[in-house]
């Protein structure tokens, strides 16, 4: 189903833009219809036998599941220009003098946002940093840093080489624990024999952390988990630890199964039995409205979430606000404090629009100091 719905908007946006694109002058004049419509046909055949393939395959051989996605992102910032333009002048009916050089501008805008959108998913994450008062942190802990890490989305696109250089800015800023907020990967083990060098070069005295996202559950979960675990990272399933005198870390495992008919809240129950003296951050892959109020009355200092992408590309992020009012950054609950991220790496599209990538740096304040 999800891949006829793909067929048919990426049909229409696809033969619309061609369309649009063959009436400027420029084009219309230096290539023959025949030529171009040829070359239409053909991209839109590679890009159905894209869908039909997915992204996830990691054999260069499978490039075609791969161009699907991002070329279905292109039509759809390139249909908001060229429509947009069509609109303003009545598809050609009003403006006529000053209508093919509105055309002409929204194929320019759509062409330039497309490619920023490209740059923006391609280039190294942010480091974002925020200071987080924490209650219940003991004094002794005032000043210690976390990183963490969100949606790296493993896979076709993204390899342990990508990961290795978020490994080196994760290390630059000398976090005393690392954790991994889930959909690690895209869906499969990526079996990649670098992964887990990679992983084991990341210090972090206190440990690396992990807990499962959505995005685990759609394939082998366990062989992810193993993959992970070879490269010294520790998961966190339905699970509290102290790593620190004072300061605990549970991890929700597989709550994006569990919103699909599962019972979220008997995860957290597993997870947070009772209230621990000090500060407990709650790593949960997605903040699900409900489990954040509910973490708030358990006792959670801080909750850690990823999932959103802070909606990836505009104008999503109205859409992913519907179901996620709280969409990204930095919100209260209570005397819980939120933090969610918009990931390092994205799904889909290799596109961000106006949601940059990110890696966040959280300096835990005590509120004795």
């Amino acid at each position: 189903m999800f891949s006829l719905i793909l067929n048919g908007i990426g049909t229409l946006m696809h033969f619309y833009v061609a369309h649009r694109l063959y009436a400027l002058a420029p084009i219309r004049t230096r290539v023959k219809a025949r030529w171009w419509w040829l070359g239409a046909v053909v991209v839109w055949a590679v890009y159905l036998l894209g869908v039909r393939l997915g992204d996830a395959a990691l054999d260069w051989r499978w490039w075609p599941g791969q161009f699907a996605m991002t070329w279905l992102g292109i039509l759809f910032v390139m249909t908001q220009y060229l429509l947009l333009a069509d609109l303003v002048t009545g598809f050609g009916l009003w403006l006529r003098n000053w209508a093919p050089r509105i055309l002409a501008a929204g194929a320019i805008a759509g062409v330039s946002v497309s490619a920023f959108a490209i740059f923006q998913a391609v280039r190294a994450p942010a480091i974002v940093e925020y200071e987080l008062p924490l209650a219940g942190l003991p004094q002794e802990l005032d000043g210690m840093t976390l990183v963490a890490i969100s949606d790296t989305h493993l896979g076709a696109q993204r390899r342990a080489a990508w990961l290795g250089k978020r490994v080196d800015q994760i290390n630059a800023l000398e976090p005393a624990a690392v954790v991994m907020l889930g959909d690690q990967v895209e869906d499969e083990p990526i079996n990649d024999d670098q992964l887990a060098p990679v992983l084991r070069r990341l210090r972090a005295p206190l440990g690396v952390w992990a807990v499962t996202g959505n995005h685990e559950y759609y394939g082998d979960a366990g062989g992810t988990i193993a993959e992970f675990s070879a490269g010294g990272v520790k998961w966190l399933r339905d699970e509290r630890v102290e790593i620190a005198p004072g300061l605990h870390l549970a991890g929700l495992d597989d709550i994006g199964r569990a919103m699909h008919g599962g019972d979220i809240y008997a995860g957290l129950a597993r997870t947070i039995p009772n209230r621990a003296e000090g500060a407990t951050i709650l790593l949960a892959h997605i903040p699900a409205p409900g489990l954040v109020e509910r973490a708030a009355r358990e006792g959670v200092s801080l909750m850690l979430s990823g999932h959103t992408h802070g909606g990836q590309i505009w104008p999503f992020n109205y859409l992913v606000k519907r179901e996620f009012p709280h969409l990204v950054g930095v919100h209260r609950e209570g005397d819980m404090q939120l933090v969610i991220s918009r990931g390092a790496g994205g799904w889909g599209p290799r596109m961000r629009l106006w949601q940059p990538g990110e890696i966040l740096k959280l300096t835990l304040r005590s509120p004795q100091t």
